[in-house]
Parts: C-alpha cells; structure tokens; sequence
C-alpha cells in the first residue's frame, strides 16, 4: 500500500516560495540551525490533546518527518512519532486517527498507480472536501482539494503523481488490531454508475483552519 518513493505532485498544481538569492541565504541559515537544534519527538497524546487541531495543523507538525520504508504495514504511533521517518500509510492512517477523534469525518484512501510498484495512501476529510497527502506535507498548501467520491479522489491522486490509477479503495485501520479492511473500491475502467459510493452526498465545508 505504500508507495515506495517519497514523489513530487505536479508542478503545475503547487505554488513555489520564492527562490532568490535572499530567500535561499535564509534557507541555509535556517537549515544550519535545524542541524545543531534537534527536535524533539512528538507523542500522541501531544496531537490527541491539542485543543486547536485541524486538519491543516495536524500537517503542519510533519513538515520536517522523512520518507522512509520499513518491515511493517502501518507503524505504531509511537514509532513513527518518535523516528519521524515512514510512510504515506503512516501518515493517512494516524491522521485518520486523530481527527476522528476531533470529529472530524474521515476516510482512508488508497489508489493504485500505473506504473508504480504499490498503491498510495491519503486522509480524506469530508468537512474541508480535501485530503491529506504525506507528500504534501512540506508544501505551503498543505490539504489538496478534491470531491468526495473515490473516483474523484483517485483522479486528483494520480494526477499529482502525473500518472494514471487503476482502482482506488476507502478502508479502515484500526491501532488496536492493526487491520485493514476494505469497505468500497472502484475500478477505473467499470462505469461511474456502478461505483459503490456514486451517491454519496457533498459534505459541508469546515472553517478554513488558522
């Protein structure tokens, strides 16, 4: 389920900082800081428990985490937290973990890419119509807007991989037993009329997060 490179959405579709000499005098300085300044590990308590989460802040906490595959399907919390390096399943499912817990309402996505060796993996929340992408997560837009339905999540997935999908998949991940089970999946190539979630009603728009 995790896509075994840490991938570039289009460029078209992102908004760059710029990139002169003073903004990269500034990046230097800032990244020489980092390197002597270590972070110190968040904990799941920490993001449970934060009276201001959204989805938009939950991002901003894992600006600085590594791409980085591992032996198990889904880390624990605790280990991803604390290593800051995974995967895009690591990152959907803890978001999906957390914002629940907040009221948000959120699904579990994965969508198969053509010529990918695996699927990838976003937090899709019906209030802001936008997912979490662990490949967004040093971008300034940190939720990528979408539709609700898998094949409009899957479209908007690929296209920032600029490839094409093969079938996409709303499953849910429990920390307790660690299982995944499915719950719909749509084809690209069957009718949209027959996909399973073709009805599902347009949720309305959160708040935009501070």
């Amino acid at each position: 389920m995790n896509a075994p490179f840490d991938g570039k959405p289009a460029a078209r579709r992102r908004r760059q900082i710029s990139s002169g000499p003073a903004a990269r005098v500034v990046a230097a300085t800032v990244a020489g800081a980092l390197a002597f300044a270590p972070l110190q590990a968040l904990t799941l308590d920490e993001l449970s428990n934060d009276p201001k989460m959204s989805p938009k802040r939950f991002a901003t906490f894992f600006e600085n985490f590594h791409f980085e595959t591992h032996v198990f399907d889904v880390q624990s919390p605790r280990q991803f937290l604390a290593s800051r390096r995974g995967t895009c399943i690591d990152y959907a499912a803890l978001a999906d973990h957390v914002l629940r817990q907040k009221g948000f309402t959120t699904r579990l996505v994965r969508v198969e890419l053509v010529g990918k060796s695996t699927g990838h993996a976003v937090c899709y929340v019906e209030e802001n119509r936008a997912y979490l992408d662990y490949n967004n997560r040093k971008y300034v837009m940190k939720l990528e807007r979408s539709g609700p339905t898998l094949r409009e999540i899957a479209s908007s997935v690929a296209d920032s991989f600029d490839a094409n999908w093969t079938f996409a998949q709303e499953f849910t991940f429990s920390y307790q037993t660690f299982e995944k089970r499915a719950r719909y999946t749509v084809v690209k190539t069957q009718p949209p009329a027959t996909d399973p979630d073709r009805a599902r009603p347009a949720s309305p728009r959160a708040t935009p997060a501070a």
